[in-house]
């Protein structure tokens, strides 16, 4: 997680809990180093009287507590939600939190919740995992941080630590050792899934999924940058390039053609914090959308790859998509 400089802005986090909070004092802690992409805006409890509260006070942070008990689910989750809203939180992490939150939550932060679990998943869903782990002869157990969807921990897995299952373990010992690495795991996987909307690797491969599902379609590098293409190894003809930040521009985009330089120009004018002129390719009516940015339209931006793609296509393979497309 240690980078050479502090980032620019960080996410703000909600951090639920209903215990005595280890995982989250690992998240406290880590927060309040420089590289850190992320702060903690607060600590929330279904328990009051929940131990890691006070240690969170202790450390100068913000805390929530409301009970549970004689509430409907939607009630509770409601207060939690509005306690979280309030403090600014742009994330929650859930660290040892034995709610189960309703559907319609969870929908409204798709993508904006992550929790840790103490196995390999998708190995071991639910409780148990250890005793589990070890009666079933594996050989390692461990914990994995993934997105939190309405399914119990079957969102994607978004890192993992192995835990080596010594002979004659116990789930008791088994869980001390797992609960170590988790430690070590959970702040780096928070850090890293908040950071990679900025990160060159992913952003390419976002964007290489949607190009190369795109009919004859082939990835090539053309002056320093990622291009993909369209038709034959011969006559094939690009539709979009990925730049990482070349030429001197700060972005990270995708370049695609527009119909000519005054669709690109409008464009820019109305939403500058989206398009820009790209060196070299904007004279030739290419736009870049910039990608390092929050809240990115991956639907847009599909939408620009397949019309630009359109646009140098060979007619036989227009026709085709037009054809799959009607169904």
């Amino acid at each position: 997680m240690v980078a050479d400089k502090p980032p620019t802005t960080r996410t703000k986090v909600a951090i639920f809990i209903s215990g005595s909070g280890t995982n989250m004092a690992a998240l406290l802690y880590a927060s309040r180093l420089s590289s850190a992409p992320y702060e903690v805006v607060l600590v929330a409890s279904n328990k009051v009287e929940a131990e890691g509260l006070q240690l969170a006070e202790l450390e100068g942070f913000a805390t929530f507590a409301h009970s549970h008990k004689g509430q409907s689910r939607d009630a509770h989750d409601a207060a939690m939600e509005r306690a979280t809203i309030e403090a600014g939180a742009e994330m929650i992490v859930l660290a040892g939190y034995m709610r189960i939150l309703s559907d319609d939550f969870v929908a409204r932060w798709d993508g904006r919740i992550i929790n840790i679990h103490p196995s390999l998943l998708p190995k071991y869903k639910g409780l148990d995992t250890h005793a589990r782990a070890i009666e079933a002869g594996d050989s390692h157990g461990g914990a994995s941080v993934h997105l939190v969807v309405p399914e119990l921990d079957a969102g994607e897995v978004l890192a993992q630590v192995k835990v080596a299952i010594a002979k004659g373990e116990t789930s008791d010992t088994l869980a001390e050792r797992v609960k170590l690495a988790e430690h070590q795991l959970y702040p780096r996987a928070l850090a890293d899934y908040i950071s990679r909307d900025s990160d060159p690797t992913h952003l390419l491969n976002r964007v290489r999924t949607v190009a190369l599902s795109l009919p004859e379609t082939s990835e090539r590098a053309s002056h320093g940058a990622r291009g993909f293409r369209v038709g034959s190894e011969k006559s094939g003809k690009f539709f979009a390039y990925f730049n990482a930040q070349h030429h001197g521009s700060e972005h990270i985009a995708l370049l695609v053609k527009t119909s000519g330089m005054d669709e690109m120009l409008n464009l820019i004018e109305a939403q500058p914090d989206t398009y820009y002129k790209p060196a070299f390719y904007g004279a030739s009516g290419w736009v870049g959308i910039i990608l390092n940015r929050p809240g990115v339209d991956w639907d847009n931006v599909s939408d620009w790859l397949t019309r630009s793609w359109r646009s140098v296509a060979p007619v036989r393979l227009t026709k085709l998509q037009d054809a799959a497309d009607m169904f």
